[in-house]
């Protein structure tokens, strides 16, 4: 059982993950994907990170508040090209990164 104090970084973290995978998939399938290649490229960084997080959280890891002000700083860069587009999974998908982004520095301090 993962740490309680880490709770709502971890849920923040994989819901995070889960948007920018749904967001990448979806810009796959719109009209203009080459339009979308940074979108696509910041989703899957975005979200190998937020699920590398989500595992120092849940492991305690000593290096657990670092990756968050990693994981921060890439899902603020996700959520602000995402937030460019008019699409709803880029959308949705800004509004996890900002919230996750949120979380993790507040978790990191």
């Amino acid at each position: 059982m993962p740490p309680r104090k880490y709770a709502d970084c971890i849920a923040a973290c994989n819901d995070c993950a889960n948007a920018c995978n749904h967001c990448a998939v979806s810009c796959l399938r719109e009209d203009d994907v080459k339009m979308m290649a940074t979108c696509i490229a910041n989703d899957i960084d975005c979200a190998a990170m937020c699920q590398l997080a989500a595992a120092a959280l849940a492991r305690d890891s000593a290096h657990a508040g670092a990756i968050c002000r990693l994981c921060a700083g890439i899902c603020e860069v996700c959520g602000e090209e995402c937030g460019k587009h008019s699409h709803d999974h880029c959308q949705d998908c800004a509004k996890a990164c900002l919230a996750c982004a949120q979380a993790c520095r507040a978790m990191a301090g």
